[in-house]
């Protein structure tokens, strides 16, 4: 074992005895051969003080001891709601990206290295002094040469070695888990550490990020509603971003948000049409959407609008996918729980085999009491919640882009309960979706389907044509029989020794000699060909 990973294992440890994280992990039902482990563990030989702190605090402390990867890890465990207790994921929703920044000289080398140029060629002044620094990367503010106010965002070096040995380790203690107990295998949480693997590492190809920003801007060209800064794609590298910079206002500063007037209402609004917009017209949404990646523009308080940057995790819905959601949100919000159910199965998203009636009644269950309170207190996010989590007893997969969806809509629903208490999300959000729902079935929509067709018309063609000469000649692309090219072999193979013995001996001057020796060459070649041929 590498002395890395040594090293890394006692640092682990020590979080573990320090933040008592063993003590949580006995009270799990566990094998009776693990629960006796306890009795062998030094640290647990003597007498402790009590932690006054709740297990989720000592675990969000744990992780923020444990450094910049398992941080950002918590972050996305946060997410999870339908896997993790709430104390916990509400106490893992607090960690923070609080990480020094590394050695400006590094940042300027690893910049120049991916150019292949001078910063002085490229930028007319560049700050040596980072704007902000996190786990994955950190931000200088630059000037293009041809004017232009940019930020240069740029891979923290050295991390990828970090980054495979935490997750060599998370990946340990997930299968560990899932081998020692049921509840673990509940929360799987091998796949959850694999999502972790995929996000991170799309995290580091900054091209991506960038890719994503671009698609996102064009989506919303021109929208009052949500600007995206512009990418300088001459100057973009896998580890080196260079983007417009934006002055706004961030969006969890009331106070001087207050002080420039604005409309508070319309900006809560917005940033829900926002979020639905993405999510149905789209189906393409930053998924990344925390209060540090969100500002407000200062141009026109009374009307605002949203700046959105760091676009690295996005995420997309299916045509059926959305056309699920939204009939599961209206069926929800009318209590149609036997439609809901219905939606459910007919979806995919739980087994075909689930009997309808105890899937109905355990939704009912769940979600009926959230509607004793009134409609503007109902949390749309929460609701996803607890249908996820009851489709999850019944054996509901593990949907990647829900997961994305349920944690997006969380942020925007918290963000804009915060800039307006009074907020109605489901209001604001039903006329959206009926829109939404005309337009699918409207004589536009139908004709570009139609047209969309037709387009695939010649291609249908193409394949029904292979299909129909497949059927007309099914072995026509059948290998040779193995023992029927055995047989012919042999019988070519003595054909050709006798072609060759005979042109020998005509060579040889036997009693066909009158003949000549052209006769003999044809011969001797012949049965070369048949002797030596595959």
């Amino acid at each position: 074992m590498k002395l890395l990973a040594v090293r890394r294992l006692l640092r682990i440890q020590r979080v573990v005895i320090r933040y008592r994280l063993d003590d949580l992990l006995f009270a799990l039902p566990l094998p009776w051969f693990l629960l006796a482990l306890r009795f062998a563990l030094p640290w647990r030989w003597f007498p402790r003080k009590p932690l006054e702190l709740s297990r989720g605090a000592r675990l969000r402390l744990a992780l923020q001891d444990l450094g910049p990867i398992f941080i950002k890890f918590g972050q996305i465990l946060s997410t999870r709601r339908d896997l993790l207790p709430e104390d916990i994921a509400d106490e893992l929703m607090l960690l923070q990206d609080r990480v020094p920044p590394f050695d400006s000289k590094k940042s300027v080398a690893l910049i120049e290295e991916q150019l292949g140029k001078k910063i002085s060629d490229v930028f007319s002044r560049f700050d040596i002094e980072p704007l902000a620094s996190a786990s994955v990367a950190q931000v200088h503010a630059a000037k293009l040469k041809t004017g232009e106010e940019v930020v240069v965002k740029v891979i923290r070096p050295g991390l990828k070695p970090v980054i495979a040995q935490d997750l060599a380790w998370l990946f340990i203690l997930a299968r560990a888990a899932e081998k020692v107990s049921a509840d673990a295998r509940l929360l799987h949480p091998v796949d959850v550490v694999s999502d972790y693997e995929k996000t991170i590492y799309d995290e580091l190809d900054l091209l991506r990020e960038a890719a994503n920003a671009s698609q996102l801007k064009r989506n919303f060209e021109g929208s009052p509603l949500l600007y995206v800064p512009q990418v300088y794609w001459d100057w973009c590298r896998p580890k080196v971003l260079v983007m417009e910079r934006i002055y706004g206002i961030q969006v969890t500063d009331l106070a001087t948000l207050a002080d420039q007037r604005t409309d508070m209402k319309m900006l809560a609004e917005r940033g829900v049409e926002i979020f639905f917009t993405q999510v149905f017209r789209d189906s393409f949404f930053h998924a990344d959407m925390h209060p540090g990646n969100i500002f407000v523009s200062t141009v026109q308080p009374w009307s605002p609008q949203y700046i959105a940057i760091d676009c690295g995790i996005v995420g997309s819905l299916t045509p059926e996918d959305q056309d699920y959601l939204a009939r599961n949100l209206f069926a929800f919000f009318k209590r149609d729980y036997r439609r809901v159910a219905q939606l459910h199965i007919d979806s995919g998203w739980v087994p075909a085999e689930t009997k309808l009636n105890e899937f109905e009644a355990a939704i009912r269950t769940v979600c009926e009491p959230i509607f004793e309170k009134p409609l503007k207190d109902i949390s749309f996010g929460q609701v996803l919640m607890r249908l996820f989590q009851t489709a999850r007893r019944f054996n509901m997969e593990v949907q990647p882009q829900l997961v994305l969806l349920q944690k997006t809509l969380l942020n925007i629903e918290g963000l804009g309960r915060q800039l307006y208490p009074e907020l109605d999300l489901w209001n604001t959000a039903q006329p959206f979706l009926e829109r939404w729902m005309r337009e699918r079935v409207s004589p536009k929509a139908v004709l570009g389907n139609i047209h969309s067709q037709i387009e695939q018309l010649p291609h249908l063609a193409n394949m029904t044509r292979d299909l129909l000469e497949r059927m007309s000649q099914p072995h026509a692309a059948d290998p040779p029989a193995p023992w029927k090219r055995r047989k012919d072999d042999w019988f070519l193979r003595l054909l050709g020794t006798a072609h060759l013995g005979g042109g020998s001996i005509l060579a040889a001057g036997g009693p066909l000699h009158e003949l000549g020796h052209w006769p003999a060459g044809i011969m001797i070649a012949v049965g070369l060909y048949l002797i030596v041929r595959r």
